[in-house]
């Protein structure tokens, strides 16, 4: 079932990246590089406590975000909002696809796709 679920996410996460190509931007396309990790940036929160992490962390790599960010750029016709829910979209994507998910309050190694790190070897179900 990890496979499958890592295939999907590989054809939204490539699909994702396709449409931003497409997207007339004019700004410097190595840009997009950094851009691609600013979801990731909203685990500061873990620096207030782990219910803060976990609430921005979610927040930042929830895919009903990303779609909002996508349609208020369709709606708009701005290409930069749109641009931003694509970047935040892939990202969810290719976060899935290697095994990483929204986090659960009990612990950041606790996703919704299961454990990751050291936690993933203390739960053998995680391993397929």
């Amino acid at each position: 079932m990890k496979k499958m679920i890592a295939l999907e996410e590989f054809g939204q996460f490539g699909f994702a990246l396709y449409l931003i190509s497409q997207l007339n931007l004019s700004i410097n396309y190595y840009l997009l590089l950094p851009a691609f990790f600013i979801p990731d940036l909203f685990a500061v929160g873990y620096l207030i406590n782990k219910s803060m992490g976990t609430i921005m962390y979610n927040f930042s790599h929830h895919k009903l975000i990303a779609l909002v960010l996508i349609a208020t750029g369709l709606i708009l016709k701005n290409d930069y909002w749109l641009m931003a829910g694509l970047l935040t979209y892939s990202h969810s994507c290719f976060d899935r696809m290697i095994g990483y998910g929204l986090k659960y309050l009990d612990s950041p190694s606790h996703t919704h796709l299961g454990y990751i790190g050291k936690e993933k070897f203390k739960n053998p179900v995680d391993y397929f």
